[in-house]
């Protein structure tokens, strides 16, 4: 009995894991998209990711119902447990990752035809790094890999010098030019949803090393 209890639970835990990459997928898809779109200011594609976003909800909703249901059913101990919190806490993450997708693509809808103040080569490059951290975090989940959870971890400095850059310049253009205000705060928004995006990534690979480790760490945060 205690052999078939234990291989339903493997089987539903990978089953769940397997659903939060399809979630992850969604998520990184969602981001570049929303980026891309809005640097050739494609309405249409922005349109399409905030409509993309219920789908990310639906399936973040169904993760945690299982794993709330699984803990139930189970009684899981020790590392399986952590395995189980650490899925629904990251499923929560990502769709949250999700929201910042939207909120880009919603930014990319109010501008609407008007081109952005400057061409964009910071942002996207925060775009690929955040979703790359992303990409790695989840990685690390399958691999239960602390080295690589890490250095997803150690890699948020390069986002936040990139945020710091591109907040700094477009600070200057609205001190010159109070009329281009309005255009720089919609790609200082842009910016500030991809830091995020990024800090979440970080919080997805903490969850992996206590998940593998049983430790709860902030790596790489500022003390304040």
């Amino acid at each position: 009995m205690a052999t078939t209890n234990r291989a339903s639970f493997d089987k539903q835990l990978g089953e769940l894991q397997n659903d939060l990459l399809m979630l992850g997928g969604m998520v990184e898809k969602a981001a570049i998209r929303a980026v891309d779109a809005l640097r050739t200011r494609d309405i249409a594609a922005s349109e399409q990711v905030v409509k993309d976003d219920d789908a990310i909800d639906i399936l973040r909703f169904e993760i945690e119902e299982r794993c709330i249901h699984l803990i139930a059913q189970q009684q899981p101990l020790a590392g399986d447990l952590r395995q189980i919190i650490a899925i629904l806490h990251i499923a929560v993450e990502l769709e949250r990752m999700g929201d910042y997708a939207e909120g880009i693509g919603k930014i990319s809808m109010m501008m609407g035809d008007e081109p952005p103040l400057k061409p964009l080569v910071d942002i996207p490059r925060m775009a690929d790094l955040a979703t790359g951290m992303l990409r790695r975090s989840l990685d690390a989940l399958v691999g239960r890999d602390v080295e690589m959870a890490t250095e997803v971890c150690n890699a948020d400095d390069e986002v936040d010098q990139l945020y710091d850059q591109v907040y700094q310049e477009l600070l200057t253009y609205m001190i010159h030019d109070p009329a281009t205000i309005q255009r720089a705060t919609f790609l200082l928004w842009t910016a500030h949803d991809l830091e995020r995006l990024a800090d979440r990534a970080t919080n997805i690979a903490e969850r992996v090393i206590f998940s593998v480790s049983g430790k709860m760490v902030e790596i790489n945060r500022p003390n304040y």
